[in-house]
């Protein structure tokens, strides 16, 4: 069992003295090509890997339709992953590309939402707001996603999106029907 971090207490750098504050972070998990189930293990794994990250929670898997993808796409099986951590928004990001990479996540600048091995979204880090050219925090389309709400309601039920609100309530103004629980598949917390 993975131990909470007190959210409470701010982590000093032991080198530079530096203050970090523990933030929650969100992040959305989805693949619809090659070993879906196992990319979003590797993910899960990886990021528990990561120095200063401790992982709280991971949803169940759900398959949910392709959305705003090219035609033919595969279904996608999604998850949500809940951590603590003391990195900055931007390492995060950098963590997350990384472990897309080591997937064979390949990116099209021609195709908008074109299939993919792996991908990781940062959703929300703590209350921390970024839109710059690599990062857009909350993340722009979570409140419209129905494969980032429902499973992150599952292991969050009183959970806000920053600037959107309530996700119980945002739920109930999305299409939810095309996101099936997965019963027969399972992630494990590291």
């Amino acid at each position: 069992m993975t131990e909470t971090p007190n959210p409470h207490i701010i982590d000093a750098d032991a080198l530079t003295g530096e203050m970090h504050p523990i933030r929650r972070v969100v992040l959305s998990l989805g693949s619809n090509l090659g070993e879906r189930r196992a990319s979003l293990q590797g993910a899960v794994n990886a990021m528990a890997d990561t120095p200063d990250v401790w992982m709280t929670s991971v949803s169940a898997v759900y398959e949910t339709e392709p959305v705003d993808s090219p035609d033919g796409s595969q279904k996608y099986l999604n998850a949500i992953v809940l951590l603590d951590t003391t990195l900055p928004a931007h390492r995060l990001l950098d963590r997350a590309l990384t472990i897309e990479q080591a997937f064979d996540r390949e990116r099209s600048s021609e195709e908008r939402n074109a299939p993919r091995t792996l991908d990781v979204d940062l959703i929300q880090v703590g209350d921390r707001r970024a839109n710059d050219d690599l990062l857009v925090l909350p993340h722009p389309r979570a409140a419209e996603r129905g494969f980032v709400l429902v499973p992150w309601h599952e292991i969050e039920p009183d959970a806000v999106l920053l600037d959107h609100g309530p996700i119980a309530e945002l739920i109930e103004k999305v299409d939810v029907s095309g996101v099936v629980k997965r019963e027969d598949i399972t992630l494990d917390l590291p």
